[in-house]
């Protein structure tokens, strides 16, 4: 930093017209602004502390004008900019959320869990959202937000972001149509997301872009098999799982130490294909049994198969996942798996195996 700008910012402090701080912050945002990118950190921090200084009590104009200034500079005063983040003026913060680069994780986390809509709103906005971020913006968002985060191609979700996703997509056709779109929507997400979807939101997905206009449609008039079928279709790690599991099978070598491997690496494809060739089913009707809210239809096919009850409890926190539920509730279900016959199992499993024959005939 050039020897005058330090005298500068010196005389403006010890000015005697300290107390016209709008006047003196812009002149200062001035020295700032001309020089970034070519000041050291030890002048950014000297900077830092007296717009921090100067911005107390300024007016709402003043505050909105140095967001405004200081949102898109990568060397913009941290400690400022955090201030700025949280003003509760969206004019005020709206800029710096959306653009700034001096925000981590961490603080946009803390402005997202502590804010309203239009702070969360902008922070959606950005060119990069993590996976802590858009959890919060998911879970506290309104339809708004979670539209534009969703809409969002530099947003990354997690499997806790995907399940509020599609649970906020089950009455929103426009939602759920973007959340179809997305090419990182895990296939389980998918599935789920039609099994529940609301009949606006069939209806909406059955008038998709023409690409997939056909294959949705068949799925509107003939179950959610064709979705998930074209789902897979375009799934490398789909096309790897099923060579590696059908080798097994066809080996002899699928059992269930195999399948609870899969579950606890929690490997949808895996586990379902497994499952679906270990008990003679469609996998349509397997991924279905993973994505419903209640358990009971992947009871029935544990104890078919006389899995041991710590394998079916990784299945059955696997399924949780999947579909967005609480974490199991094992006391229950432990019950309902012991009391649950197997040969009553078996004979349910093959309803499943006639009904799915009668829907396919």
């Amino acid at each position: 930093m050039p020897n005058n700008v330090l005298h500068q910012l010196e005389d403006i402090l010890a000015s005697r017209y300290v107390s016209r701080r709008s006047e003196i912050l812009d002149r200062v945002t001035d020295l700032f602004v001309v020089g970034s990118g070519k000041f050291t950190e030890e002048h950014v921090d000297l900077f830092d502390h007296v717009l921090f200084k100067l911005l107390d009590n300024v007016a709402v104009a003043a505050r909105v004008q140095l967001g405004s200034r200081l949102a898109a500079l990568p060397d913009a005063p941290p400690r400022l900019i955090k201030l700025l983040a949280n003003d509760e003026t969206i004019a005020v913060a709206g800029p710096v959320l959306r653009q700034s680069e001096r925000l981590d994780e961490e603080s946009l986390v803390a402005t997202a869990q502590s804010h309203g809509q239009k702070h969360l709103l902008a922070i959606s906005g950005r060119k990069v959202l993590t996976e802590a971020v858009t959890d919060v913006l998911v879970d506290r968002g309104d339809q708004a937000v979670v539209s534009s985060t969703a809409n969002n191609d530099g947003a990354r979700f997690s499997d806790h972001g995907f399940s509020g996703l599609v649970t906020k997509a089950s009455d929103d056709p426009g939602l759920a149509m973007t959340l179809w779109s997305r090419p990182d929507s895990p296939r389980e997400v998918l599935v789920r997301l039609f099994v529940e979807a609301s009949d606006a939101v069939r209806n909406q997905l059955a008038s998709a872009d023409a690409a997939r206009a056909k294959i949705v449609e068949l799925a509107v008039a003939q179950a959610s098999g064709h979705l998930q079928a074209a789902a897979r279709t375009s799934s490398t790690d789909f096309a790897n799982a099923k060579t590696y599991v059908e080798q097994l099978h066809a080996t002899g070598q699928l059992h269930e130490a195999q399948l609870h491997g899969f579950a606890k690496e929690g490997s949808f494809d895996k586990v379902t294909l497994a499952l679906a060739l270990m008990c003679k089913l469609p996998l349509d009707v397997v991924e279905r049994a993973f994505v419903r809210k209640q358990p009971d239809q992947l009871l029935v096919l544990a104890k078919a198969l006389d899995l041991s009850w710590v394998t079916t409890t990784t299945l059955l926190f696997m399924q949780a996942n999947a579909s967005g539920s609480a974490r199991p509730q094992l006391d229950q279900h432990l019950a309902s798996f012991t009391q649950l016959q197997p040969r009553m199992a078996q004979s349910t499993l093959q309803n499943y195996r006639v009904r799915q024959r009668a829907a396919e005939s």
